[in-house]
C-alpha cells in the first residue's frame, strides 16, 4: 500500500510547470519564487538578476515551460531578453510583469512575444491564474491593460494598402524569416546590424498588424499567393 502510494505522488510532482523569474530587485525575485513554489502544480526552476543572465543560461539549458519578466531592467530590458528567448525557444510561454501601464509597452511586448502582460500590483490569484492560462494557450491580461489594448484598437487604422506597403528592404528581411532564419542569421546573411533587423521586423509587424513571426510569415504567404497568376 506504501509503496503504491508513493507512485501516485509522482506524477504530480513531474506535471508540475516549470517557472522562471528574471528581475534584477532580489527581493521581487525571492518573494515571487516563494510565490509560485505555494501555488498549485507549479514550481520556480531558476531566477535570473537580468535579460543577460536568463539569455545566457537558456542557450545551455532549456528554459522553464513558464517566464515571470520585469520589463524595466539595466542592461538588457526584458522586452529584448523576451523577444531572444521567444525566438530561440518558441514553446516557452513569456509573462510580463511591469508597473507600466503604458500602451506602447503592451504592444512592444506581444510583438517580442510575451503571452501576457500584468501589473506587478497583481495579486497572487491573478499570478497563478495567468500561468494556467497561457500554458492552456491563453493571454491573461491585467484588467487594466485589457481596457487600453481594447481602446488602442478603436483609434483609425491606416487603409489596408497602405500598411502592407512593405519596402524592398522589408521583403527582404521577411523572405529570411519565412525560411526560418534567426535573427542573427538575418543580420549577417543582409550585412546589417542585429538592432536593424529588429526595427525592420517591428515595422513589418506594424505594417502587417502581426504580432509574431507565425503570424507575419503566414501574411507574407498568403500575399504571395494572391500576387501570383492563376495557372
Amino acid at each position: 500500500m506504501k509503496k503504491s502510494a508513493e507512485k501516485l505522488t509522482l506524477p504530480r510532482k513531474n506535471m508540475a510547470i516549470q517557472v522562471g523569474i528574471v528581475d534584477d530587485d532580489e527581493r521581487v525575485r525571492t518573494s515571487l519564487a516563494q510565490a509560485v513554489d505555494r501555488f498549485p502544480e507549479c514550481t520556480c526552476t531558476g531566477q535570473y538578476s537580468s535579460g543577460e543572465e536568463a539569455v545566457g543560461h537558456f542557450q545551455k539549458q532549456s528554459p522553464p515551460k513558464v517566464v515571470l519578466m520585469d520589463i524595466n531592467m539595466p542592461g538588457m530590458g526584458g522586452i529584448e531578453c523576451a523577444r531572444q528567448i521567444k525566438d530561440a525557444h518558441p514553446d516557452t510561454e513569456i509573462i510580463m510583469l511591469t508597473a507600466y501601464q503604458d500602451t506602447e509597452m503592451v504592444f512592444k511586448s506581444l510583438a517580442a512575444g510575451a503571452s501576457g502582460y500584468l501589473l506587478k500590483r497583481a495579486d497572487r490569484e491573478e499570478l497563478v491564474s495567468a500561468i494556467h492560462q497561457v500554458i492552456n494557450g491563453g493571454s491573461p491580461m491585467t484588467s487594466h491593460i485589457a481596457r487600453k489594448v481594447v481602446q488602442a484598437f478603436r483609434v483609425p487604422t491606416p487603409n489596408e494598402s497602405d500598411k502592407q506597403k512593405l519596402s524592398p528592404r522589408e521583403l527582404e528581411v521577411l523572405e529570411l524569416l519565412s525560411k526560418g532564419y534567426l535573427y542573427k542569421e538575418i543580420s549577417e546573411s543582409l550585412g546589417l546590424s542585429y538592432e536593424t533587423v529588429h526595427n525592420y521586423i517591428r515595422r513589418i509587424y506594424e505594417k502587417l498588424r502581426v504580432r509574431s513571426r507565425s503570424q507575419a510569415v503566414a501574411k507574407y504567404y498568403e500575399q504571395k499567393q494572391s500576387a501570383s497568376p492563376n495557372v
